[in-house]
């Protein structure tokens, strides 16, 4: 019974993760050989398209104004998408340790309200990753579907009319044209970029949502120290060993925890600043839709907009949750009956809650405290530029 308890508690935790990252080659629980290469590989080359071909837009001058935004939309996406699948193959040792380190906590977990805490965080972690992987998909679907859907005549294939004017999910009329393909293979195309525009959004967000699954899962094991913690008695027979054992176990999450901050930290600085510049970038775009009464435009932009602004909620949510657990150890040390406790242990609680004031923190390049302050204040920076820019619209 406690066999296949610990295992529906794994498959609970992970299952999702693993469908989401194994297909790409990033999954940290799995055997890293020539097969899992080339399934990175081959999604590194498929994202690939993604920055080539809107380049080639931009280069050749085919795109208007609309096709401009959406073109550098979807080359900061590719950009993001194979950073994150690049730098995730190469700190693979840091995910697989602490996801490692996850299964065995699954294994070795005793008490029911400590796999509670487990369960919750894990549940967490799912409800966060479904947010951001639904928004990533339906953006996909609108940004794929609306070119076939078009009422106009122009995006409608005629093959008797050699001037009939093309519209692909990714732009690339002007790219394929250049290339020499054949326009008879134009719903094959549009599937292609489909499934790019897929690949693309599993590899961005996915990978955000096995770091931020596994991040989740070290803050449940750090709210399950607090309690041990606070409720640590003298009426432990070995009471130094139980006491030694708890800051060692202090230490490994804080080790765990550095592994994961050292694995985001360039990734997040990215994300940052790309983030930041197309939200106000789509904010403007969808002002003018919204001034134009274009309901297709402003479609897209608020999708777009929701989408990234989910991504950094999420990642500032997650980073302040882990900065705040790291910082309340000491407190939880200091509220359970310390005085009652031998003198050796008293002074070695002064240097857990010393340590507890140098929490570990998602860093962006190592100098931006990722958390709900820093979300507010890109907010904040990105409305008030909006603001200006809609005076100048409506002037």
């Amino acid at each position: 019974m406690a066999g296949e308890r610990w295992k529906s508690d794994i498959a609970y935790a992970m299952t999702p993760f693993k469908f989401l990252t194994w297909p790409i080659g990033i999954w940290p629980l799995q055997v890293y050989n020539i097969y899992s290469l080339i399934r990175c590989g081959l999604a590194t080359c498929c994202m690939s398209i993604i920055v080539i071909l809107p380049s080639m837009e931009f280069y050749l001058g085919c795109t208007d104004a609309e096709q401009n935004i959406d073109s550098l939309m979807l080359i900061c996406c590719g950009i993001l998408g194979v950073l994150k699948t690049i730098w995730f193959r190469i700190y693979a040792d840091n995910l697989t340790i602490n996801y490692g380190s996850a299964v065995n906590d699954y294994v070795t977990i005793v008490n029911v309200k400590h796999r509670s805490i487990m369960r919750r965080h894990a549940f967490m972690g799912r409800i966060l990753s479904c947010f951001m992987v639904c928004f990533s998909y339906v953006a996909v679907l609108i940004y794929s579907f609306i070119p076939l859907l078009g009422d106009e005549q122009d995006n409608v294939v005629n093959e008797t009319n050699e001037e009939a004017v093309l519209e692909y999910p990714i732009p690339s009329r002007c790219a394929l044209q250049y290339l020499n393909a054949p326009m008879s293979m134009y719903q094959i195309y549009c599937f292609i970029e489909f499934i790019v525009l897929l690949i693309t959004c599993t590899c961005n967000h996915g990978n955000d949502s096995l770091f931020l699954n596994i991040t989740l899962h070290v803050c449940g094991q750090v709210k399950i120290l607090k309690a041990n913690f606070m409720d640590f008695t003298v009426t432990n027979l070995q009471v130094y060993d139980h006491f030694n054992a708890l800051i060692q176990r202090h230490n490994y999450l804080i080790q765990l925890a550095k592994k994961l901050a050292d694995t985001i930290s360039f990734i997040l600085i990215t994300q940052l600043f790309i983030s930041s510049i197309l939200l106000c970038i789509m904010g403007f775009q969808f002002i003018l839709a919204l001034k134009l009464n274009d309901a297709v435009v402003m479609g897209k932009s608020l999708t777009v907009l929701c989408t990234f602004l989910t991504q950094l909620s999420v990642y500032s949510y997650v980073g302040d949750y882990l900065k705040s657990q790291m910082e309340e150890v000491g407190l939880f040390s200091y509220q359970n009956t310390w005085y009652n406790l031998p003198e050796k242990i008293m002074k070695n609680l002064i240097f857990i809650i010393m340590r507890a004031h140098y929490p570990v923190k998602l860093q962006a390049g190592s100098f931006i405290v990722v958390n709900l302050a820093t979300y507010m204040s890109i907010l904040r920076t990105s409305i008030s530029y909006l603001s200006v820019l809609r005076i100048m619209v409506e002037t």
